[in-house]
C-alpha cells in the first residue's frame, strides 16, 4: 500500500467533498472541525483522518445538519451518525458520497450496505446509470488530478465489477431468446479497463441475446477464430486507452479486411474515449462507433 496517499491539499479536499476551500477554512476557524498541519512554507496539509472526517461532515451537512450542530457531536460518534443516514436513505448524492467514503477508508462493509440500500429502491440498471456511472466519472477526474491513489480506484472499481458479475450471473443461466444477432464483447490487446464492457455485456444478456464474452486484451486473431463458428456476429469493444489516436483507424480497417477475408457478415461496434479519433463518415461499412453506453444499449 505504498501508493496510498496519506496527506492531502485543501484543493484535494475540495475535489473529493464538493465543499469549497473557502468554506472548509471557515469550518476550521469557526468550529475547529479540522486541524491541518503546515509545511515549512506554511501550506496547509490534511491527514487521511481529516479527509475522512470532512467526508462524514459533508454527508451530515447535505442531510440537513447545521454545521454548528455537527461541531457539537463527539468526533468519534460522527461515523455512527453517518452510517445511520446511509442505512435510512439511498438518495443519489448520499450514495455517491458514501461510496467515496468507503473508497477512502477501504471500507467494504460501507460499500455493501450502501449498495444494498439502493437495491431496495432501484433496479441494477438504475443503480449503474444514476450512481455508478457518475461515481466512475468523478473518480476518473480525481485520479487524473492525483487526488486519490491507484489503490483507492482499484478497490472501488473491483467492488463495482463484483456487482456487475453477480447481476449478470443471475440471468446468464437462461437460454437466449433472440437469435438475430450474437454478441462478442472484447477489449483490444493491452486494454484492461473493463467496467463499461462488463455492463454492456449485462445489458446484452438481459435482452435475451447469446453473448460470448472474451474480456480484456484480446488479440484480433482471436476474433477471427470466433468468426469460424458464427456469422452475423456483433463484436463490441470499449476503447479507453487503446487503440491510440495514431493506430485506431488502422485497427478498424484491419477488422474490416479480416471480416471480408473470411466472407463474414460480422460487425464491430465501438465506444469509449478513443472513439473521438474516429471519423464516423469514413468508417468501413462493418464498423459503427457510439458515443455512450446509453446509445449502444438503445441499439441492442
Amino acid at each position: 500500500m505504498n501508493n496510498v496517499k496519506k496527506y492531502f491539499s485543501i484543493r484535494d479536499l475540495e475535489n473529493l467533498s464538493g465543499i469549497k476551500a473557502h468554506t472548509i477554512r471557515i469550518w476550521e476557524k469557526r468550529y475547529n472541525l479540522l486541524n491541518p498541519e503546515r509545511t515549512e512554507t506554511n501550506i496547509r496539509t490534511y491527514s487521511l483522518q481529516s479527509l475522512q472526517k470532512l467526508l462524514n461532515i459533508t454527508m451530515l451537512y447535505h442531510n440537513g445538519y447545521k454545521i454548528s450542530k455537527i461541531a457539537r457531536i463527539n468526533p468519534s460518534d460522527i461515523p455512527l451518525v453517518v452510517k445511520e443516514i446511509v442505512a435510512k436513505s439511498s438518495v443519489k448524492n448520499n450514495a455517491i458520497n458514501a461510496f467515496k467514503l468507503a473508497m477512502i477508508n477501504f471500507d467494504q462493509s460501507l460499500f455493501l450496505s450502501t449498495y444494498n440500500g439502493l437495491t431496495a429502491e432501484k433496479s441494477f440498471r438504475e443503480i449503474f446509470r444514476d450512481v455508478f456511472l457518475p461515481l466512475l466519472n468523478e473518480l476518473g477526474l480525481l485520479w487524473q488530478t492525483d487526488t486519490i491513489s491507484p489503490a483507492h480506484e482499484h478497490f472501488v472499481t473491483g467492488l463495482i465489477k463484483q456487482k456487475i458479475h453477480s447481476n449478470t450471473e443471475r440471468i446468464q443461466h437462461l437460454e437466449p431468446t433472440r437469435t438475430d444477432k450474437i454478441f462478442v464483447p472484447f477489449l483490444p490487446e493491452n486494454e484492461i479497463h473493463e467496467i463499461g464492457l462488463l455492463y454492456v455485456n449485462y445489458e446484452i444478456v438481459l435482452r435475451g441475446y447469446k453473448s460470448i464474452y472474451l474480456g480484456q486484451t484480446t488479440p484480433m486473431e482471436n476474433l477471427k477464430d470466433v468468426m469460424k463458428y458464427y456469422d452475423n456476429i456483433h463484436f463490441i469493444s470499449y476503447f479507453t486507452v487503446v487503440p491510440t489516436k495514431e493506430h485506431i483507424e488502422k485497427y478498424v480497417n484491419d477488422f474490416n479486411e479480416m471480416a471480408l477475408e473470411n466472407n463474414n457478415t460480422s460487425k464491430l461496434w465501438t465506444l469509449g474515449r478513443q472513439n473521438q479519433y474516429l471519423d464516423a463518415s469514413k468508417l468501413p461499412a462493418s464498423v459503427r462507433s457510439f458515443n455512450s453506453i446509453e446509445q449502444i444499449v438503445e441499439q441492442l
